[in-house]
């Protein structure tokens, strides 16, 4: 069995609305510095299978049919070989 962490992010040639507004709410607070605020997603999830090849290939469609958008963001994934216990 698998342990798949995904990462998926905008596009950097992608406007992040979300990202925008939390450096907008950054800056209320005080917080000067900080810049290019960009949000996205961490998705886990466990693949049944001890092949990792078979495992890749099924996060990899995973990620491609249903957790990203392929228009807009971008997707990075690892696989870590767990137990069954």
């Amino acid at each position: 069995m698998f342990k798949a962490t995904v990462i998926v992010k905008r596009r950097p040639t992608i406007l992040d609305p979300q990202g925008k507004a939390v450096e907008q709410g950054a800056r209320l607070l005080g917080f000067n510095n900080v810049r290019n605020t960009r949000i996205g997603k961490y998705i886990e999830f466990f693949v049944d299978t001890n092949n990792r090849a078979d495992a890749e290939k099924e996060v990899n469609e995973y990620c491609t049919k249903l957790l990203a958008n392929p228009v807009i963001e971008d997707f990075e994934y690892n696989l870590e070989e767990v137990s069954d216990d």
